[in-house]
């Protein structure tokens, strides 16, 4: 019973620990939808630094849309 928890325990908090880190998500799918514009427009670099984003991300953060956005 013993070796039992000796390995279920720690696989167990490591699968969830594994779950929750694939779901957390910052930037969805649809917004790219909505937009009709790739990550890139909103994030300086999506992939390292998801939560860095663009001029035009700090816009679609507060307004929740492109429309009206003019670029530099």
């Amino acid at each position: 019973m013993r070796r039992l928890f000796q390995f279920a325990v720690p696989g167990l908090l490591v699968g969830v620990g594994l779950f929750i880190n694939t779901t957390a998500s910052f930037g969805k799918p649809e917004y790219a939808k909505a937009t009709k514009k790739g990550c890139v427009t909103c994030h300086v670099d999506y992939k390292a630094k998801p939560k860095e984003l663009t001029e035009a991300g700090k816009y679609f953060k507060e307004k929740k849309t492109l429309d009206g956005y003019t670029g530099k």
